[in-house]
């Protein structure tokens, strides 16, 4: 495990309703402040805001007011920092409130990042590559190491080896990853190594489509099959736009494959055709008469010979 691991306090990760439950103690209570003296932090986990959810959203805030208070931490005597609650503040712009709701709360930069990781992590409307990226920033953070090296982990942990996995388990770092999926919930190690992180393999296409929530992360890995990226894109696009099944996509993949290895074939066909008329051609000419012409057809020779081998 890195030396970069923080040693500071002992480790302790609940479900962001426990952590912020402290909140209500008499140290905690609800303030109102100026929204223009809220600002957001450099680094934001969460990325995407579906257009419906936030007018719902901004409708409901009109209509009733902000239920839940932000919870922020102080930077200076008037300006503050949003910990967790964006889509409120947004919408507390949108229909330009004065004043919202909040809880401040005196909490490091590495603790605020927790807290908004876990409370990101605990959205309804979370889409899966949000999740993925969310888990492994929040392991990152609580360990101390690089997404790469977590990944590293959970994947020697599932080695067929039996001492490559009990070099992992035994570890400090082992612990505390299980720990951290326990306060999740969702997952065990095992489950997200093999249903989550393969997704972060995705073509670039469809990881923007599932950022977006467009489509369903089973039928996102089921199109990233068609290798082809202008027949991908294509699928991909039908797929959202006519809301096909899981099964109906696996339909067209097959009708694509088939459709590809028609056409390949053909091209097999007519090249070797074409192999065939350049043959009968250099038996009916004196090319292996003139050394450099002779010399020049067997170098083309030779890496026609080994491009089959390839």
């Amino acid at each position: 495990m890195s030396s970069k691991r923080r040693k500071s306090q002992p480790y302790q990760i609940q479900g962001v309703n426990a952590l912020l439950g402290e909140l209500n103690g008499a140290d905690s209570s609800v303030q109102s402040l100026p929204v223009n003296q809220i600002t957001l932090p450099q680094s934001q986990p969460r990325r995407y805001f579906d257009p419906g959810s936030m007018e719902d959203l901004i409708e409901s805030i009109s209509q009733h007011g902000i239920l839940q208070p932000l919870l922020v931490r102080q930077l200076t005597t008037n300006s503050y920092e949003l910990v967790a609650g964006e889509r409120r503040l947004r919408a507390a712009h949108a229909i330009q409130l004065d004043v919202v709701p909040v809880f401040v709360k005196q909490l490091t930069e590495e603790d605020a990042k927790q807290v908004a990781l876990l409370e990101n992590l605990q959205r309804e409307d979370l889409n899966p590559i949000e999740e993925t990226e969310g888990i492994l920033e929040l392991l990152s953070l609580k360990l101390g190491v690089d997404s790469e090296v977590i990944i590293s982990l959970l994947n020697k942990a599932a080695h067929p080896d039996r001492n490559s996995v009990d070099n992992v388990i035994h570890t400090d770092g082992w612990e505390d990853i299980q720990k951290i999926f326990k306060s999740i919930g969702r997952f065990t190690p095992e489950s997200f190594r093999t249903n989550r992180l393969p997704l972060l393999n995705l073509p670039d296409d469809i990881l923007d489509y599932l950022r977006q929530g467009n489509i369903a992360y089973t039928k996102a890995r089921a199109i990233s099959r068609v290798k082809d990226e202008a027949l991908r894109v294509e699928l991909l696009k039908t797929a959202i736009s006519n809301n096909l099944s899981l099964n109906e996509i696996k339909h067209k993949i097959k009708e694509l494959e088939q459709s590809i290895s028609n056409r390949e074939k053909r091209q097999a066909e007519k090249f070797t055709k074409r192999l065939s008329e350049v043959s009968k051609l250099l038996k009916q000419v004196s090319i292996w008469k003139n050394p450099q012409r002779r010399k020049k057809a067997e170098s083309l020779l030779k890496a026609l010979e080994e491009l089959a081998k390839e």
